[in-house]
């Protein structure tokens, strides 16, 4: 069996975004590790198990670890072509950002009407500008309002207990 040495043992290849978004979760889980004596107690004379803190550290002390780990092994990967493509595309923050907008736009419109709005501009975003396709996803929006939405006016009695 032949030695490696450290670098050897965790180089790989490195994925198009991955040292970003390496240092993104190692800074992250940082962050979270200098919050722990603001978020959790430790308490004299509790034993460890019962410690409210106990968990927080041991996930946190997890994360930090493996994000490090992770951080590690992007670094001493060779770089590649092409790698900070997926940071700067970063095409799925544009689907939270048309979410966030659809968030605000059901209390002023309405559940219903915001789902129709909704469902059909992202079917144009994504392409389909075909009559079939866009009353498809208009459809889509009204099935998914009749199965999972909540428009009728006596719910928020059943709510209440009333």
């Amino acid at each position: 069996m032949k030695l490696k040495t450290l670098k050897q043992l965790f180089q790989r290849y490195r994925r198009p975004g991955n040292l970003f978004f390496a240092t993104l979760f190692l800074a992250g889980s940082l962050f979270l590790v200098s919050q722990l004596s603001v978020q959790t107690q430790w308490r004299a004379g509790t034993k460890m198990s019962a410690q409210p803190a106990l968990w927080p550290i041991i996930s946190l002390a997890g994360m930090t670890i493996f994000a490090a780990l992770n951080w590690i092994s992007s670094v001493s990967s060779p770089r590649i072509p092409g790698r900070w493509e997926e940071v700067y595309g970063a095409r799925s923050i544009e689907y939270v950002l048309w979410f966030m907008v659809y968030v605000a736009m059901v209390p002023l419109l309405g559940y219903l009407p915001s789902s129709i709005i909704f469902a059909v501009t992202l079917a144009v975003r994504c392409g389909y500008r075909d009559a079939r396709m866009l009353l498809a996803a208009a459809l889509v929006a009204v099935a998914i309002v009749l199965l999972f939405g909540d428009i009728s006016p006596g719910q928020d009695s059943r709510r209440n207990g009333l």
